[in-house]
């Protein structure tokens, strides 16, 4: 079948005209890649007939897209770069093989006028060829180490252009490129594989970024953006091996005494009462009579910038560089500088917006500036602290449980920042998604202050799940508010309003609801409830916790709830379940349903188990072998005479309590035809259990007439009335199915007769 498509394939390549390929351009290519077992096999596993066949149409498919890939029309180039990117998929190596041709021809297409579609494309399938031929040395030497320069090259040309300086070259940015994003994606992928390659273009690729980076002019999407710092962190890895390190070393603390060169400028507008543990940190001189701004360049060469929000942009990019360089792999060992860093969050934290009614954070206004300039830094504040948390939550996820000292510094930062900027939605959102992540590494090791001081913080996740409360109270004040009067007198009313009186109810509740918000509040809540030891929190807390889940309907939050519940208190009664309503919400859950409803069987296999069997088996046998020799009375030969075969009676045993423990005994088996009789001794200070015959069947009667096999015993041990006399047999109920008692004469003497009286 694979050999069919195949030449179907290489036929409408061939028969098809040109302007009408790109319409079955998607169609050939989905048959290529059902053909990958075909191409991708080797050609010595090809034999047979159809061997010849097979090589003849590969090599056709490959002659045929070279020549689409040099054809004059954009539809056969651009049909030609989307079945090259799908034949490579499908083949692999044994297509790669002398590929060299289809590779020069993509990165040629690079340079001619070809849509944009054609162009970023060319540029995917070339990445994509590249990588792989990461894992195969002789493609690498072959197709890699002599085109990827060429395809760096020409990538670059495209969203910048080159300037000689006697420093050496840089890039210039093209303004409104739009093969920004998908160049600085291929270059990423590229570096961590290609470092040696890429080692030439590193100053250029360096110009290149900081001037995205630093930009104030130029307007470059959030994705650019991110991207653009990611490569700047990778950049390091294109270094010699013994200098790799220290280049990263090196560029991170660049950022961070680029970010105290912002903070410095950003804000000269209060007081700070932060003091660095950096002794070599120097403050920046400025001017407060002039305009804020930074004339310079910084540490890291980015450009200079002015006014506000230039200002706060700056300080966010630059927290963002320094997250990606926390939690980009390096290619060497390096030392993290966790004190600069907390240092850093610790400095931007302090400084907070004051609320509406006063400055509760505390922060001193510096008199020199104005009121507008104050104003606006208020307005900046929540993204850069917001920059912080995500720069923390990057330390706390690369350390895990090292972070563990850092914790307390972290959770006073959060609780600040949370509890004078709380009004902000980002903020709530930033601060949950970092407690969740210290909470889930450090929860068990958290202390009761500790766990205080983030009660706020849940209590405000809780407000968050909840719908709003005054909801009817407000949609009833805007409908009195929807009638304003004139000077006339006349009301006005809105139509709207009483055309569909939920509409702005309706509205409301779509606009107080956030998804993202939501799930972090969720998250935090669970990750609290399952991590946090339950005595830690107060029972409040965890009452307003589990009543909010519980109106949500939050099914993971509620499972963490019920598995781990409120543990009972001296002096305060034991904390009730919430496990009903997650049975009434969630009854269909196969979760609920094995927590409800466990059936795991006993695994009585397992050896330590039968072990303890075998033990128990044994103490019970041995205490049964005990009693039955304690019970047992003496042989006597003076009581004994002529031997005699042993009677078959029919036993009677006394009505027994069902709780009393009854044990079944078997007779030893002797060897003798006859069978000696015991003689109990009577004793004043011992009992012994009364021993009663029941009648025996027929079948069981025949049965003990084999000398071999005697019947079982059944002794019961009950305490008599009174212990002079032993009881008296109960008279028995006549049955049909009973067998009358063999009457024989006995062989002993009076004394025998007394002791069987006694026993029966």
């Amino acid at each position: 079948m694979t050999t069919t498509t195949l030449r179907a394939v290489t036929h409408r390549l061939a028969t098809t005209p040109v302007e009408q390929l790109p319409s079955i351009a998607a169609f050939l290519a989905t048959s290529l890649t059902d053909c990958a077992e075909l191409l991708s096999a080797p050609q010595a596993q090809k034999s047979g007939k159809t061997e010849s066949d097979h090589s003849v149409q590969i090599h056709k498919l490959k002659t045929r897209l070279a020549t689409l890939l040099q054809d004059r029309t954009i539809e056969g180039r651009w049909t030609a770069v989307v079945l090259v990117k799908a034949t490579v998929e499908a083949g692999q190596w044994e297509i790669l093989r002398g590929y060299e041709p289809i590779v020069r021809g993509l990165i040629s297409i690079l340079a001619k006028p070809d849509p944009i579609s054609t162009r970023k494309m060319a540029m995917i399938a070339l990445t994509r060829i590249f990588h792989l031929t990461y894992q195969y040395p002789t493609l690498v030497r072959e197709i890699t180490t002599p085109h990827l320069p060429a395809f760096i090259t020409a990538a670059l040309n495209l969203v910048s252009v080159i300037t000689k300086l006697p420093s050496g070259s840089t890039r210039k940015v093209k303004p409104n490129t739009p093969f920004m994003e998908t160049v600085l994606q291929v270059c990423l992928e590229l570096v961590p594989r290609h470092p040696t390659i890429f080692r030439p273009f590193g100053t250029q690729l360096r110009s290149l970024l900081t001037e995205i980076l630093g930009s104030s002019s130029l307007y470059f999407p959030d994705p650019v953006m991110d991207i653009a710092e990611q490569l700047f962190a990778s950049l390091h890895k294109c270094a010699p091996k013994d200098k790799a390190g220290s280049g990263w070393t090196e560029d991170c603390r660049a950022t961070v005494l680029s970010i105290h060169r912002a903070a410095d400028y950003v804000f000269r507008a209060v007081v700070e009462q932060w003091e660095s543990v950096d002794g070599g940190l120097v403050s920046a001189r400025q001017n407060f009579t002039q305009n804020l701004a930074d004339e310079s360049s910084d540490s890291l060469g980015l450009a200079s910038w002015e006014g506000m929000h230039a200002g706060s942009d700056r300080l966010v990019t630059l927290l963002r560089l320094l997250s990606n360089f926390v939690s980009m792999p390096s290619t060497a060992t390096v030392a993290l500088p966790l004190g600069s860093i907390l240092d850093v969050t610790s400095r931007l934290t302090s400084v907070t917006a004051p609320s509406d009614e006063g400055t509760r954070s505390g922060v001193q206004t510096n008199p020199q500036i104005g009121r507008d300039e104050r104003e606006l830094l208020w307005a900046e504040l929540p993204r850069i602290h917001i920059a912080c948390m995500d720069l923390l939550a990057h330390v706390t996820s690369v350390l895990e449980t090292s972070a563990t000292p850092i914790t307390q510094n972290i959770l006073e930062q959060i609780t600040w920042v949370f509890r004078n900027e709380n009004t902000s939605r980002n903020v709530r959102l930033a601060s949950y998604d970092l407690l969740s992540t210290v909470v889930s590494l450090n929860g068990p090791a958290m202390s009761k202050q500790s766990v205080t001081s983030i009660t706020g913080v849940l209590r405000a996740c809780c407000n968050d799940l909840l719908p709003s409360s005054d909801e009817s109270g407000s949609q009833g004040k805007q409908q009195s508010d929807a009638k304003p009067k004139t000077k006339n007198g006349q009301a006005t009313a809105n139509a709207d309003s009483f055309l569909n009186p939920d509409l702005q109810k309706n509205r409301k509740s779509q606009t107080s609801q956030f998804a993202e918000l939501e799930r972090a509040a969720s998250g935090l809540l669970q990750t609290v409830l399952t991590c946090v030891p339950p005595q830690l929190l107060v029972g409040s807390l965890r009452a307003e916790i589990d009543r909010t889940i519980i109106l949500v309907s939050d099914k993971n939050a509620m499972l963490a709830s019920v598995l781990n519940p409120i543990p009972a208190i001296k002096g305060r009664a034991a904390g009730a379940s919430i496990m009903p309503f997650l049975a009434r919400d969630f009854a269909d859950s196969i979760e609920v349903e094995a927590l409800i409803r466990p059936r795991m069987p006993v695994l009585m296999t397992a050896p330590e188990l039968d072990a303890y069997a075998e033990v128990e088996d044994e103490q019970e046998a041995d205490e049964m072998a005990d009693d039955e020799v304690y019970n047992a009375a003496p042989e006597a030969a003076d009581f004994l005479k002529a031997p005699a075969p042993a009677p078959v009676e029919t036993k009677t045993t006394s009505q027994v309590p069902m709780h009393k423990r009854t044990y079944v005994e078997e007779r030893p088996i002797s060897p003798a035809p006859t069978e000696k009789k015991a003689r109990l001794e009577e004793s004043a200070n011992q009992q012994y259990p009364v021993v009663t015959r029941t009648s025996t069947s027929a079948s069981q009667l025949a049965e003990a007439d084999a000398p071999e096999r005697m019947q079982p015993e059944v002794v019961t041990s009950q305490a008599p009335a009174a212990p002079a006399a032993p009881a008296a047999p109960e008279p028995e109920e006549e049955s049909d199915d009973e067998m009358p008692t063999l009457n024989m004469d006995s062989d002993t003497d009076d004394e025998d007769d007394e002791d069987v009286n006694m026993e029966g």
